[in-house]
C-alpha cells in the first residue's frame, strides 16, 4: 500500500472545504475531495496539481451509508490510510418554524449530522487498529446557540457537537484525535457577499470577515497537535464580532 498521507476532506465546497483541501496540500498530503457533484471539484483539483500537490477528486453523497462505506473502503485500499479526515457539510437554511416542514428539518440533519456520523465511524473503523489519526467537524455559531429562523440548521449542528464530543471521549484514549472547530461569524464567500452586500463592505474595511485562507490553517495545526496536549473544540471568530 502506498505511504502517502491522506487528507480526505467531505464537503470541498468552492469555499472554506477547498482552503482546507489547500492547507493539507501544501504540507504534502494527498488530498481526496468529496461533494455530491464531484465534476464542480475540477478547479479545485487544478489548483492544486498546479502547485505541485496532489488531489484526488470523487462525487459522493455524503447521506448515503452504502456510499460512505464503499469510499472510505475505496481510499483506504486504493490511494492510502487516511491521517486526517474533515466533515465540512454545511447545511445551512433559514426558515420561520411554520414553514419548515418535516421534509427540510430531515434533509438539513441528513447533510450536517447524519453524514457526520457515516464519516466519523467509518474513518474511525479504519483508524483504531492503528491508533492513530485525526477527524475534525466543522461547526458553526448554531452549534452552541439557537437563533429564530434556525431551528432546522441549528438542530443538526448541535448533534453533530454532540456526537464529535462522544466520539472524542470514546477515541481520545485509544490514540484518535477528533476535534469541532466552531466557525463563529460571516465568511468571506460569494454567497455571502451577494446576500449582504453593504454589511460584507462595511467588514471589509474593519478585517471583521472570516477570510476561509485563515480558517483552513487551524485545522493543520489541529492535526498537528502533540498527544499530551489535544484541543477538542476551538472556538474561531473575528475581531469584531461579540459573542
Amino acid at each position: 500500500m502506498s505511504q502517502r498521507k491522506v487528507a480526505l476532506v467531505i464537503g470541498a465546497g468552492s469555499s472554506l472545504g477547498s482552503a482546507i483541501a489547500r492547507v493539507f496540500a501544501s504540507d504534502n498530503y494527498t488530498t481526496v475531495v468529496a461533494r455530491r457533484n464531484g465534476d464542480e471539484l475540477g478547479p479545485l483539483k487544478e489548483e492544486i496539481e498546479s502547485k505541485g500537490g496532489e488531489c484526488l477528486s470523487f462525487s459522493l453523497d455524503a447521506r448515503k451509508e452504502e456510499e460512505v462505506i464503499n469510499f472510505i473502503e475505496k481510499i483506504e485500499n486504493e490511494i492510502g490510510e487516511i491521517n486526517v479526515a474533515v466533515y465540512n457539510i454545511g447545511a445551512n437554511i433559514r426558515f420561520n418554524i411554520l414553514e419548515t416542514t418535516s421534509r427540510k428539518y430531515y434533509k438539513v440533519w441528513e447533510m450536517a449530522a447524519f453524514g457526520a456520523f457515516l464519516m466519523g465511524r467509518e474513518v474511525a473503523r479504519k483508524m483504531l487498529p492503528r491508533k492513530k489519526g485525526t477527524i475534525i467537524f466543522t461547526g458553526a455559531t448554531a452549534s452552541v446557540r439557537g437563533k429564530e429562523g434556525f431551528a432546522a440548521f441549528s438542530g443538526a449542528k448541535q448533534a453533530k457537537r454532540a456526537l464529535a464530543q462522544s466520539m472524542a471521549k470514546e477515541l481520545a484514549p485509544k490514540g484518535i484525535h477528533v476535534a469541532h472547530i466552531i466557525v463563529d461569524g460571516a465568511i468571506d464567500t460569494p454567497w455571502v457577499n451577494k446576500l449582504f452586500p453593504e454589511y460584507v463592505k462595511e467588514k471589509k474595511k474593519i478585517d471583521g470577515l472570516m477570510k476561509p485562507d485563515d480558517i483552513a490553517q487551524n485545522y493543520l495545526v489541529l492535526h498537528n497537535q502533540p498527544k499530551n496536549a489535544w484541543t477538542f473544540e476551538l472556538d474561531l471568530r473575528p475581531w469584531v464580532e461579540t459573542w
